[in-house]
């Protein structure tokens, strides 16, 4: 799958672990690089869907469209799809889940 980002923040924390880091703390800046490379690595979202601990699923009501994977407790990685055929994901933001 080919995967994109809604900012240059986001992209940045991708490829520099340390950016990341500093950005969302240890353990959600590591988490964040290996979900991104596991939707990469991805073929489509029913293989997403498929893995248990990503906890894969389609968001509701006024983000609908949108889709969220886990990367701990709280935090969680927000991406939508650009086309029908649902190989360009776009890495949107990270939320904290529980604090809107």
């Amino acid at each position: 799958m080919i995967v994109k980002f809604r900012t240059r923040k986001l992209e940045k924390c991708f490829l520099q672990s340390k950016q990341a880091i500093r950005a969302f703390g240890d353990q959600v800046g590591r988490r964040y690089i290996e979900r991104i490379n596991i939707i990469k690595a991805s073929n489509n979202l029913a293989e997403l869907e498929k893995l248990p601990g990503l906890r894969c699923h389609p968001l509701k009501e006024d983000r609908a469209g949108q889709y969220a994977v886990n990367l701990n407790g709280f935090y969680r990685l927000i991406f939508t799809f650009e086309d029908d055929v649902l190989n360009i994901a776009m890495i949107e933001e990270i939320s904290k889940h529980y604090d809107d």
